[in-house]
């Protein structure tokens, strides 16, 4: 039980969702001991619900087969999502990680380190993407990944988009939590920046997208080559 008085990513019978399909899909994609620090670390934060390991392992797939050198995480995670993206990226490749809470990338630094990770193969930034977009390269980026809640990037979404490079990938975690999306009643601000977010990768012509019903949900998206 984390310290909000909720499981990391399930329910208190240790089942995701009480779905015994995806407590599988986490119990195959196997943590490493470095994971597993980084996520009792991680619970202990305010926030999102740290990505479930099927999520994890999702990612690291995800940067593998796009051989990813340059990979942006929005949200640091503790290091969990950065960990993960670590496993599947290039040997050479570089992880650079946004982030506004300062005690998050603390967090993620102890685990990169504890993990054996280079100092070379991370780069931590503390700011928001607002902040920090201007300083990234346009279409420099093989993956990027958004690990925190939507009202920290939703605003600056056509800016996290031109930092792929043709055949790109955008990664959103947690779109499918508690299904308030779905439900047209609920309004909170996450919700609607959600909606927001969804809809306009849907509808950006230059973005081929799909939700994957995997942990609290991916929003995932391609770009043109």
């Amino acid at each position: 039980m984390s310290a909000q008085g909720r499981p990391p990513y399930g329910n208190e019978g240790g089942e995701p969702n009480g779905d015994p399909g995806r407590a599988y899909a986490d119990r195959f994609a196997a943590e490493t001991p470095a994971l597993t620090a980084a996520r009792a670390r991680a619970e202990q934060f305010p926030g999102p619900v740290p990505i479930s390991p099927a999520v994890g392992a999702t990612l690291a797939v995800l940067a593998s087969g796009a051989g990813a050198r340059a990979v942006v995480s929005v949200g640091s995670g503790g290091g969990i999502s950065g960990l993960w993206l670590l496993e599947g990226m290039r040997r050479d490749g570089v992880l650079t990680c946004l982030d506004t809470d300062a005690e998050q990338q603390r967090a993620a630094r102890r685990a990169f380190t504890d993990a054996g990770h280079p100092q070379g193969r991370t780069r931590m930034i503390f700011g928001s993407p607002a902040e920090v977009l201007p300083r990234l390269s346009p279409g420099a980026y093989d993956l990027v990944v958004c690990a925190t809640a939507p009202t920290d990037y939703s605003a600056e979404l056509p800016g996290l988009v031109e930092l792929l490079r043709p055949g790109g990938l955008l990664v959103c975690h947690g779109l499918l939590e508690g299904g308030r999306i779905a439900d047209r009643s609920v309004r909170d601000p996450a919700t609607v920046a959600w909606r927001d977010v969804a809809r306009r990768v849907r509808e950006d012509d230059r973005l081929t997208s799909a939700v994957l019903p995997i942990g609290a949900g991916l929003l995932v998206a391609s770009t043109a080559r």
